[in-house]
């Protein structure tokens, strides 16, 4: 189902809502990692990335186990995850989580590079992207992330297309 045009996030409406989003410690109950202000950065990149996704109908692939701990968090703050979906983009932001069959079925490699193209059309002016490498910065046991080399593959044909 592809949304009509007055039906897609503006990406100016998303990052209202994430900047004006407040974090409460339940968010955090099962995402130990430290810096929290670093996983928190990553949790508002990821849901900027979700709004320039959700403009195409896309699913994008996490590329954090810290920052999905804290989005896992979030969810469960059910009123408040409600009321930024519904500012942010205008309806429900569904977790697909992985082999649950109902997400866009395409391999996680596929959705990591969509998730490397939202950022594309997110980022503000001179900010860097902390999701690719986050988990090894705070020091998730078994780090998900995507190679820099693949992140800089993607941009790099991005900036010729």
């Amino acid at each position: 189902m592809l949304l009509r045009r007055s039906q897609r996030p503006r990406l100016e409406q998303v990052n209202r809502a994430v900047d004006a989003l407040e974090l409460p410690e339940a968010v955090f109950k099962t995402c130990p990692w430290q810096p929290r202000e670093l996983v928190e950065t990553g949790l508002r990149q990821w849901l900027r990335c979700c709004g320039a996704a959700m403009r195409d109908d896309r699913v994008i692939g996490m590329p954090s186990h810290a920052v999905d701990e804290a989005w896992h968090g979030l969810i469960l703050c059910t009123k408040r995850y409600a009321r930024l979906c519904d500012s942010a983009y205008g309806r429900f932001l569904h977790h697909f989580p992985d082999g649950e069959g109902t997400g866009s079925g395409d391999p996680m490699a596929e959705q990591l590079g969509r998730t490397v193209v939202a950022w594309s059309f997110v980022a503000r002016p001179g900010e860097a992207c902390v999701l690719w490498d986050l988990d090894t910065v705070v020091g998730v046991d078994h780090p998900w992330g995507i190679p820099l080399e693949r992140v800089h593959s993607i941009e790099a044909a991005l900036r010729t297309s």
